[in-house]
């Protein structure tokens, strides 16, 4: 899954090497149906793979062609088929893969930096990838649903295996954990919307510049330092904010309104259409300084309970948390990157290095003490308690300790039998073109059996 999940943001981020003033000599050097290929394409991926630290072989090129060419087959199926991914569904994606490069980055601003476009910018340019790669993997989803392995199936993929060929797994660790995030108050939330108030009447009667006080009291770290400015279309924003954009004349600015986010002012600046440029401040509202003081009051409180015994760790997650992502699952905290509840320490240092230093001399089942915690996701502060589920050694993979594992690796190269069988099939009534200098390729399947 993971190599799944990398090879996507390979696919979203390679697009950005081109933009970035790459001087290749762009041709095509196939097509799948309506959808070409460049050699750009091939040569923005190996970018990223070097960046990311992949060692290139030799084979790369043809190796990337052949991964592009199947999700193009997937994507005409898709559309042959009237597959449809929601609007929901792309943003979420969307946002997703930019946190992900955003903390392998180190902020927002520097991946705007990086990329030379603001995160709008980014999310306009690439939303139709995204939408188009989520038709892909929904296809290749329908394809392999119906796919599962038996316990015999199982043993039979491991006992089949070679020693050498077993995989060593890295050291595994799990976490639980309980959050207490200081509560915005209704004072707090009045407090925000006065200051935005007086931030709108400084810039509506005193004629202040509305860049000038983006710059200095926004709080919106993509536009910020860009004066306040957004350019985007239709749907890339929240419901509140494109209500207020799309009731203004260009030059007005909005009222104060809130969103999920907090409280904003909008001034429009031009509108073509479903398109927009604008300039955007926001105020997030913030606790007071003793909230913070109760949450580790409180925090500490849960912390001496759970160490006497007088409460169990999954009641004081009840009691005491007030984190939504693992509230409901015992406070345990799942690896965004895989999916899975297990983590390594290649996947902590992306996500969550914070962990790592509290956690680096505990044994299982041992508790941190409580620590002030920024979640990076959702860009508050709050105090935490940390508990060691498990901590499993490196070791070579066995039907024991990894049973969960090998079946998924089982389930996977059936999964990769039942999709080279439907690409064999879909090949023949496919419209496909390979330039000459890649027809040496040895690919896995046969592109050119037409």
């Amino acid at each position: 899954m993971k190599l799944l999940l990398t090879t996507s943001i390979f696919l979203f981020l390679g697009q950005f090497a081109i933009a970035q003033g790459s001087k290749t000599i762009d041709k095509i050097i196939a097509q799948i149906g309506d959808n070409i290929i460049l050699v750009s394409d091939i040569e923005a991926q190996k970018l990223q793979a070097i960046q990311a630290g992949v060692t290139l072989v030799p084979e790369i090129d043809c190796q990337i062609l052949e991964e592009i060419m199947y999700q193009h087959l997937l994507l005409n199926q898709a559309k042959l088929d009237s597959i449809e991914v929601t609007d929901p569904q792309v943003d979420a994606e969307m946002e997703n893969r930019l946190r992900i490069i955003e903390n392998q980055i180190g902020s927002r601003q520097k991946m705007e930096e990086f990329y030379g476009k603001t995160v709008t910018q980014i999310k306009k340019e690439f939303r139709p990838i995204i939408k188009d790669q989520l038709l892909a993997q929904e296809m290749e989803r329908q394809i392999t649903t119906e796919v599962s392995v038996t316990p015999r199936e199982v043993k039979k993929f491991f006992n089949q295996k070679h020693i050498d060929s077993i995989p060593l797994i890295n050291a595994q660790l799990s976490f639980q954990q309980i959050v207490i995030y200081p509560r915005i108050t209704e004072k707090d939330k009045i407090r925000a919307f006065e200051h935005l108030s007086d931030i709108r009447k400084n810039i509506v009667r005193e004629g202040k510049a509305f860049s000038t006080q983006a710059r200095i009291h926004s709080m919106d770290p993509g536009s910020a330092n860009k004066g306040g400015e957004i350019i985007a279309t239709r749907g890339m924003m929240v419901p509140q904010f494109e209500a207020a954009v799309y009731n203004l004349a260009e030059g007005d600015i909005s009222e104060v309104f809130e969103s999920t986010y907090g409280y904003h002012i909008v001034k429009l600046i031009e509108r073509l259409g479903d398109d927009y440029t604008c300039q955007h401040i926001l105020i997030i509202p913030q606790f007071d300084n003793t909230a913070i003081e109760k949450a580790a009051f409180r925090m500490d409180s849960c912390y001496t309970r759970v160490n006497n015994g007088d409460i169990s760790w999954g009641q004081a997650v009840i009691e005491y948390s007030n984190d939504e992502m693992t509230k409901q699952n015992k406070g345990i905290i799942t690896n965004p990157i895989t999916g899975e509840q297990t983590w390594d320490m290649e996947d902590l240092n992306q996500v969550d290095q914070q962990i790592y230093l509290l956690t680096d001399n505990m044994e299982k089942g041992d508790i941190s003490q409580p620590n002030l915690y920024t979640n990076m996701y959702e860009r508050k502060q709050g105090v935490r308690i940390v508990r060691l589920m498990d901590r499993k050694l490196a070791h070579r993979a066995n039907l024991k300790d990894d049973y969960s594992l090998i079946t998924r690796a089982a389930e996977n190269e059936k999964k990769q039998m039942v999709i080279n069988d439907w690409i064999q099939s879909k090949i023949g009534n496919a419209f496909i073109r390979i330039d000459d200098d890649y027809q040496k390729c040895e690919f896995k399947n046969d592109w050119l059996m037409q």
